[in-house]
């Protein structure tokens, strides 16, 4: 008993690690980058080649400069330079791509300490920063299949009226992705697959994609009373994989179930207030990031007591 090892909690242990949930989210990001491909061409696969090789290049160049041991074997900048891909158009300029992969690694992770200790989903920053910063390129969207850069108006512009007499895909179309939008948010069931994915593998929990979308679904419905309308909020735009890849994001989102429920519910609402009176069509980045800011709170609310102690 005299060699008995006294630690803090916690004392589970398993062979989880931060490369293998990042290798589980790549998988799960793998049908959407097919989709990606067979929608919008090989020019998709570019764009995202540039994001990840920015990405891991930036991380790798900000540790060496700042003298920290080199962290690209975890995976999390390829997946944060896929997340980014993911939310640009396809006829973006590839020093655009690149330079956001950049603001995501260096600027949003690197210089708040790293993984685990960004506040903010780092390529959902980018992206409102390169939206703000490059408005054109960054809302310049292509019609699937076409030769040349077509502009092509998104569901949710044509749902919001900015389109004047724009035709919406059918439902079919919005499942399969065949419409405008960027490059990895136009499938819903490619990212529905990948979504199922994680939650089989336990790597993120129901709580929060099922708040976030269902929040979407139902306040869209109360406001206009049509449901055909509330799927086309439902399908387009960002929220599918906002709710499945980056709302559960580790270290930005509610530690809680309760937590994520309320994220969840917040991100849904201020995607509705976006999308229904703002100036932007869409409103999942905007969301996302607003309620990033507001997990701590969140968390230390939903915190629970343990027996006989003091809630802090």
């Amino acid at each position: 008993m005299s060699n008995m090892t006294v630690s803090i909690s916690p004392h589970i242990k398993d062979n989880t690690s931060t490369t293998k949930i990042m290798r589980d989210v790549l998988i799960a990001l793998v049908p959407a980058l097919i989709a990606s491909f067979l929608v919008f061409g090989a020019r998709a696969l570019l764009i995202t080649a540039v994001c990840v090789a920015f990405a891991v290049a930036g991380e790798w160049g900000f540790e060496k400069i700042v003298k920290k041991p080199s962290t690209i074997g975890d995976l999390s900048a390829v997946v944060t330079g896929v997340l980014l891909a993911y939310n640009l158009p396809v006829g973006i300029p590839l020093w655009q791509a690149a330079f956001g992969s950049l603001v995501a690694i260096v600027v949003v992770k690197g210089l708040f300490g790293g993984l685990g200790q960004n506040f903010a989903n780092p390529a959902i920053t980018a992206r409102i920063i390169l939206l703000i910063a490059f408005s054109s390129t960054m809302t310049t969207w292509v019609i699937p299949g076409a030769t040349d850069a077509v502009s092509s108006a998104t569901p949710l512009a044509i749902l919001k009226g900015m389109e004047g007499g724009g035709t919406l895909p059918t439902i079919t179309n919005m499942l399969l992705g065949v419409r405008g939008g960027c490059l990895g948010e136009t499938s819903a069931i490619a990212l529905l697959l990948g979504g199922a994915y994680l939650l089989i593998r336990r790597v993120i929990s129901w709580h929060t994609p099922v708040a976030f979308i269902g929040t979407v679904f139902l306040f869209t419905f109360l406001l206009k009373g049509d449901v055909n309308y509330s799927v086309y909020e439902m399908l387009s735009g960002g929220l599918i994989i906002g709710a499945f890849f980056m709302a559960t994001d580790y270290s930005t989102t509610p530690s809680t179930d309760w937590g994520r429920v309320i994220f969840g519910l917040g991100c849904g609402l201020i995607t509705v207030l976006i999308r229904v009176w703002g100036n932007y069509p869409e409103g999942v980045s905007f969301s996302i990031l607003l309620m990033n800011i507001l997990t701590p709170y969140i968390s230390k609310a939903t915190r629970k007591k343990p027996l006989g102690g003091v809630k802090i």
